[in-house]
């Protein structure tokens, strides 16, 4: 695959991830943000956002395990991958949140475990998407450095 081939399977990629709701603008505005002097910056804001939402989801996860859910503490997890995934751009996640918070202002435990369910999918399928958005750049890299030596 050629360099022009694989630029527009990545731009188009990253399109199909806004046209299915996985993304918002928000993503853009953090691309812009990548350049020169930061060429790492969408990897390395994609990795942070990665290992906080695997940690939050676990803590939301461990809270509704017990028998009488701590719905104050519950909202705080909540809150912060709400505010993660908003500010990442990870739109079906974001709204996923939503519905969580939602139950738990209810305290409705099984609407959090249904909710929850739906939030660790909508997060395995963002983390997915993140994993081959980040591995096409390697790939324009290595077909450059590869041009470079012949």
């Amino acid at each position: 695959m050629d360099l022009a081939a694989l630029k527009t399977q990545f731009k188009n990629f990253v399109q199909s991830m806004f046209e299915e709701g996985v993304l918002d603008n928000q993503f853009s505005q953090i691309q812009a943000l990548q350049d020169s002097t930061n060429p790492n910056f969408v990897e390395e804001v994609i990795t942070l956002f990665c290992n906080d939402a695997e940690r939050i989801i676990n803590e939301i996860n461990r809270n509704l395990g017990y028998q009488n859910v701590d719905f104050s503490n519950l909202d705080s997890y909540v809150h912060q991958l709400k505010g993660s995934s908003s500010s990442i751009g990870a739109n079906r996640l974001k709204l996923a949140c939503a519905n969580l918070r939602q139950a738990s202002d209810e305290r409705n435990k099984e609407g959090c475990l249904q909710a929850l369910q739906l939030i660790t999918c909508e997060y395995c399928l963002l983390r997915r998407k993140f994993q081959a958005l980040l591995h096409v750049p390697f790939l324009l890299f290595k077909l450059c450095f590869t041009a470079l030596l012949f």
